[in-house]
């Protein structure tokens, strides 16, 4: 490594942390401005760097991996700080940085008014420093310390209004939730540790070939598939899989900005990254990549139904980021980890895009996200309306937009999968097909809803003139430059980005080396992928055409408002199901809530009360004052006492004397 190269990438990781801790300890003294241009400078130096580093990567061959210093050392074991910058690194680093900038950017105009302003600022710089030590961790230990600091700071940003009791429940139930998978998660690199004697990654996968067969103690299971499943508990946490995905949809509390951030190409993408980067441990078990298909098959399917029923502009788009983490899921589960990889990038963008629109059109509405209060905002908000049209192509589907080249590659995956006979393939098969069409419904009907049609927000109720939240009749408009320029940089990758990167993520040129098996897709297809080729042949497959099918069921039912009435009375229990969530947040709250609590309480009595403070604490303190009870008795200050101790001390200094004399 070289000089320059060593600076480069601790300059990508620590300015967003050095900008994160300035606006943090000093924001109220160098006021608004400074802050956010000390913010935006952090990112972009990383962002800068980044794009450096990817051209480096992939056009000259740049590879590192090394430790910059030891943290810790206990016995033989040595915990480091070290980077691991290749092909899969590079390209999380540019995807990170590019959607972390915009927000910055983006959050100019949104928090203007808000108060926080600085601490939001704050938070997102650190938010982005503790990607980034994700992404370029070779440990798991630094990976868990990444791993954690995503999830404390969006704890701190879905929570961020600390005032709102919905915001302060949401962002506990996202940080208990992902507790949850990551005691999985660490007990999962506890066992590796057990049986490598390591925690780096290249010693990991070097010595897992030695347990391919090895059984854990006491039970007839696999160790590698005990080791991938504990692994991937901590990616259903922070990638929102099911049955732990309650905590996504909630986080809408936080301010829309972090809701990109979060959704788009961070934390929700964590679990997905993971499991591309352990992809050598994970292709030595077909039932952790089975249990990974029908994970991401539920949660691209049946929560993505979910959105077809919701009417917060925000909470559609939550859903289908659920959704399509079930896509890239199911790429993994597949074994096709760069097309996994593919689609987190291409979804980066593109939802990336549609969070910040969203947030464009909940500023003209005066923060209303209710969908049913809007319409007819097309004409008044061009350029997010545009934008916001291309990122809901580019999520459908429909050629030649991004989301087109990555989703098609999933469904051929899928395909190849259950042609193999594959555990999971044919659950693959029908879930990802079935939510294209899905995906297109709840995309446009989000579309038609807000920008088309008759202009509901001008209807006021009889409280003087104003709507439901006391505000009066608006007049919207096209937001300000700091909000719609991020909208078009990010439409532009959104439209684009598939044509330019299509062939070299299938054809295992971007994450050739990074990834076990990255050319699994390609050594399975019979030619090589040609982006404009792709393209006109999608127009000869169903995928495309079920997408097409999906925007007109949208559209008929927005052109009929009526028949959406009768089909919600047709389907009354499976809509009342639906607006529900499948009783999931019920279960949660109703039966493992109680049960946690009761276990809590236990531990608590248990632990706590009888063997620290009842034992440990005021055991030993009780012991003392016994003890020093029978000692005092000595103390009495009479002379004939000490005489009789003094007696009898000589008459046993004597015997035993004695004793040694005529032994």
């Amino acid at each position: 490594m070289t000089i320059d190269n060593k600076f480069l990438y601790l300059a990508i990781i620590l300015s967003p942390l050095v900008s994160s801790i300035i606006v943090g300890f000093f924001g109220w003294l160098i006021g608004k401005k400074v802050s956010h241009s000390l913010a935006i400078l952090g990112v972009l130096i990383s962002t800068i760097g980044s794009y450096i580093v990817l051209y480096r990567v992939q056009f000259e061959g740049l590879y590192f991996n090394g430790i910059l210093y030891n943290w810790l050392t206990v016995g033989s074991q040595s915990f480091s700080v070290g980077l691991l910058v290749d092909k899969l690194s590079s390209v999380m680093l540019a995807v990170v940085t590019s959607v972390s900038l915009m927000v910055h950017i983006y959050t100019i105009g949104y928090m203007a008014e808000e108060e926080g302003y600085q601490r939001f600022f704050s938070y997102i710089s650190l938010f982005t420093f503790m990607m980034l030590m994700l992404v370029l961790s070779n440990n798991f230990v630094q990976l868990f310390f990444g791993w954690e600091g995503v999830g404390l700071v969006s704890y701190l940003l879905i929570g961020f209004y600390i005032k709102r009791e919905s915001a302060i429940f949401a962002n506990l139930k996202a940080f208990l939730i992902n507790r949850i998978g990551d005691f999985g998660f660490l007990l999962g690199i506890g066992l590796i540790l057990a049986y490598t004697g390591s925690l780096d990654y290249g010693v990991v996968f070097s010595h897992m070939s030695n347990f391919t067969h090895a059984i854990m103690p006491g039970t007839s299971w696999n160790l590698i598939t005990v080791i991938c499943l504990l692994l991937f508990m901590g990616a259903m946490g922070k990638s929102a899989q099911f049955p732990l995905h309650v905590w996504l949809p909630d986080s809408m509390e936080g301010p829309t900005p972090i809701s990109a951030l979060i959704h788009a190409a961070t934390m929700v993408t964590a679990g997905i990254f993971m499991v591309a980067r352990l992809s050598p441990i994970y292709n030595m078990s077909h039932t952790a990549l089975a249990v990974i298909i029908y994970a991401g098959g539920i949660n691209c399917l049946f929560l993505g139904v979910l959105g077809i029923v919701q009417n917060d502009i925000k909470r559609v788009v939550a859903y289908s980021t659920l959704s399509q983490l079930g896509y890239m899921a199911v790429a993994l589960g597949c074994g096709a980890y760069s097309v996994a990889i593919f689609h987190l990038m291409t979804h980066a963008f593109f939802k990336g895009l549609l969070f910040l629109a969203a947030g464009s059109v909940i500023i003209a509405m005066h923060h209303e996200q209710d969908m049913r209060k809007m319409g007819g905002l097309g004409k008044y908000m061009p350029i997010t309306y545009i934008t916001m049209l291309i990122g809901s192509l580019a999520l459908a589907g429909i050629p030649p937009f991004a989301g087109f080249f990555s989703k098609d590659m999933i469904l051929e995956s899928a395909e190849l999968v259950h042609k193999l006979g594959l555990p999971g393939g044919g659950f693959a098969v029908f879930t990802v097909y079935t939510s294209v069409i899905v995906t297109a419904i709840y995309s446009f009907r989000l579309i038609f809803m807000t920008f088309h049609g008759e202009e509901r927000f001008r209807h006021v109720d009889n409280h003087h003139g104003q709507d439901d939240h006391g505000h009066h009749a608006v007049e919207p408009e096209e937001s300000p430059w700091v909000v719609t320029l991020p909208l078009i940089l990010m439409a532009i990758p959104s439209a684009l980005v598939g044509w330019f990167a299509a062939s070299d993520f299938v054809s295992n040129k971007i994450l050739s080396g990074s990834v076990a098996n990255a050319g699994w897709f390609v050594t399975n297809m019979q030619e090589e992928i040609v982006p404009l080729k792709m393209v006109l042949e999608g127009f000869t497959h169903i995928p495309v055409y079920l997408a097409l099918a999906g925007i007109l069921i949208a559209w008929l039912f927005h052109k009929n408002p009526k028949w959406s009435d009768k089909l919600i009375k047709a389907i009354k229990p499976l809509y009342v199901i639906l607006m529900r969530n499948y009783y999931m947040d019920d279960l949660y709250i109703n039966l493992f809530a109680p049960i946690g609590r009761a276990f809590g309480r236990f531990l608590w009595t248990l632990g706590d009360m009888f063997l620290i403070d009842g034992l440990i604490v005021n055991g030993s303190a009780k012991i003392v004052d016994w003890y020093s009870k029978i000692l005092r008795k000595l103390q009495s200050g009479y002379v004939n006492t000490y005489a009789t101790f003094m007696i009898l001390g000589i008459i046993i200094l004597l015997t035993f004397c004695t004793r040694l004399i005529f032994a």
